[in-house]
């Protein structure tokens, strides 16, 4: 074989070894500005999991699977982002990384990449349209 064959082989071999799941860890600053102002949508294992609206001032709207809405807000603690919501007050810490141009959210307390897992699916500008009537005013722009 020529050297030029070797040396792609070469290249190849290597590129095929290294990791493909580079995770890198957002900083609550990151996730702040990244957030603020957005209503997200999250999956777990490719099944809609519930949406979260950010507000200004660490404020979070969270709504469940049926369409009714909670009230909240999220502050880091030893690097998680943890929170807590009017109808579970106990902190909710998660781990938020982005992995190969995707965002993900795992629970603090499973640090393995398991069925817990949270992907961001999808972002949006608008606000949650939620079933719960005490929250209308809040979701308003």
């Amino acid at each position: 074989m020529s050297r030029a064959v070797l040396l792609a082989l070469g290249v190849i071999a290597m590129s095929a070894a290294a990791p493909s799941h580079a995770e890198t860890q957002l900083s609550p600053s990151e996730f702040e500005a990244m957030t603020t102002g957005k209503t997200l949508q999250f999956n777990r294992q490719n099944d809609w999991y519930g949406a979260e609206q950010y507000l200004p001032d660490q404020q979070v709207i969270w709504q469940y699977g049926d369409g009714s809405c909670t009230q909240g807000r999220w502050f880091a603690d030893d690097g998680a982002l943890c929170f807590t919501y009017d109808d579970n007050p106990l902190p909710q810490c998660w781990i938020f990384t982005e992995r190969d141009g995707q965002f993900f959210a795992r629970p603090e307390e499973d640090p393995a990449q398991s069925d817990s897992e949270l992907r961001l699916s999808g972002e949006s500008d608008a606000p949650l349209s939620c079933k719960a009537p005490n929250l209308s005013a809040v979701l308003a722009p």
